[in-house]
């Protein structure tokens, strides 16, 4: 048993209380994973279209380096200092009471999440097992055309009362597989296929893309900015896609990081999990811009769902082995869809073993099969009970505007006031340089973030989405 402390002689970390993560490639690929998302696939390019192209790319890089990876340092060091859950780590490090309602705010925000995340998930799945099949280019009554063909298709699905829900269990099934496997054996392994894959068909796509008749004005508009379109209104809604594709403020990074080795290099990992995913998102960008422009197809076809579920159907079905590039990218949704349900579900799954001292199983299960009841709801709430509305939203979008638009900023903003100014005294630094035994110069810089502009800058995305 190996213990820690930090400079607060009556807090000890346990670092052997833990499981942790078998190897390096794992932690990185599990951390990656639980970050890369349906954020990156189809928010990302719709916000480089609203938001001016290459001068949002811009700005989006600078808040994930100068913004994303202090806060993101900041919850890896609650979670590894703490060896627990979003919740019980604020115990373990010695936060008074309140602090905890940080934690508990963040794995109701994720749980929420999930219940329509769930949804999107088999929605996903649905669109692949339709692309393996052949059948995303069966007919439909009264369509005309590609894109009358796939929006009909999209619409009929998301609003139907039974397959949508089929689906649905089939994702929440898996989710139990691998979260009851557990942390190396589930969490891990699964991580450790996903993302390779991930990105080998990524880089597939990416050099089928460039090769179009349109790539060259597709790349201009995504890579060389026009530095006068970068307005107040495009930097607060590139800070916005940075926090949400990084998963910050849902307890994730501090689940994760409690099960990260002793001598993990914080730092180190913090920018290399930032830049693997942001290059998932840029290489979305040189995905889609050079095939939609190639094909004449942009405005309204950008937007959330139906960039993956009618736009890029579209594209595929106007190159050589259509079927083929469906499947692919429908098996990349699924996989990124599939790696962020999971790290998603994890958050609770860790909150309710280390709060009620009970085993994985139970805990799993306890979590995952309300959920055949909430996402049901959510599900039903695109269709057949769209008329149910609660402050003029359906369920499903009640619960993404009110978990990642309000919740998930309110509670990085005192997590970040807690690690910069109530945390113990030289937690932080301990963590940071594995207590002393790591040189980083940028403990200075990153707590000056973490103390005074991360909390600004969070709150600003925060009240414009009141003010839009």
């Amino acid at each position: 048993m190996i213990k820690f402390a930090c400079n607060n002689p009556n807090i000890f970390v346990d670092m052997a209380s833990k499981i942790q993560f078998a190897s390096k490639i794992g932690m990185i690929a599990a951390t990656v994973g639980s970050a890369v998302g349906l954020g990156n696939v189809w928010r990302f390019p719709a916000e480089v279209q609203a938001n001016g192209g290459a001068a949002f790319l811009l700005v989006y890089v600078a808040c994930v380096l100068l913004l994303g990876i202090p806060v993101m340092l900041s919850e890896f060091a609650l979670g590894r200092a703490g060896q627990s859950d979003a919740v019980g780590a604020f115990g373990k490090v010695g936060a008074a009471r309140p602090w905890k309602a940080v934690g508990g705010l963040a794995v109701l925000a994720s749980y929420m999440i999930l219940c329509f995340y769930m949804v999107v998930a088999g929605w996903t799945f649905e669109y692949l097992l339709q692309s393996i099949s052949g059948g995303l280019l069966d007919p439909i009554s009264g369509e005309t055309g590609l894109h009358s063909h796939y929006a009909a298709k999209m619409d009929s699905f998301i609003t139907d009362s039974v397959n949508p829900l089929v689906n649905t269990y089939m994702m929440i099934l898996i989710n139990i597989v691998v979260l009851i496997a557990g942390v190396r054996k589930g969490i891990e392994r699964m991580s450790n296929v996903a993302m390779p894959l991930l990105f080998v068909i990524l880089v597939l796509f990416a050099v089928v893309s460039l090769s179009l008749p349109g790539a060259s004005a597709g790349l201009d508009y995504f890579l060389h900015p026009d530095f006068s379109k970068i307005t107040p209104g495009v930097v607060v809604n590139a800070l916005g896609q940075a926090f949400f594709s990084l998963s910050l403020g849902m307890g994730i990074l501090i689940t994760y990081a409690a099960y990260y080795p002793k001598d993990t290099r914080l730092v180190q990992t913090s920018v290399v999990v930032s830049l693997l995913d942001l290059l998932v998102a840029v290489m979305m960008g040189l995905i889609i811009f050079p095939a939609v422009t190639t094909f004449g197809l942009s405005g309204e076809g950008m937007q959330g769902a139906t960039l993956v579920f009618v736009t890029l159907p579209e594209v595929f079905a106007q190159l050589p082995a259509t079927q083929l590039w469906a499947i692919l990218f429908f098996l990349l949704l699924t996989l990124a869809a599939l790696t962020s349900t999971i790290s998603i579900a994890e958050v609770t799954v860790a909150f309710i073993s280390d709060k009620f001292k009970i085993g994985r199983v139970k805990s799993c299960l306890i979590v995952l099969l309300p959920l055949f009841a909430l996402s049901t709801v959510c599900s039903l709430s695109m269709g057949p009970w769209s008329d149910v509305l609660v402050c003029g939203m359906n369920i499903f979008d009640l619960l993404d505007n009110v978990a990642t638009n309000l919740m998930l900023p309110i509670g990085s903003i005192f997590l970040c006031v807690y690690m910069g100014w109530f945390a113990p005294k030289g937690m932080f630094k301990d963590q940071l340089t594995n207590f002393g035994t790591v040189r980083s110069r940028l403990y200075v810089p990153v707590l000056f973030v973490v103390r005074y502009i991360a909390p600004l800058l969070i709150c600003v995305v925060l009240v414009s989405y009141f003010i839009r």
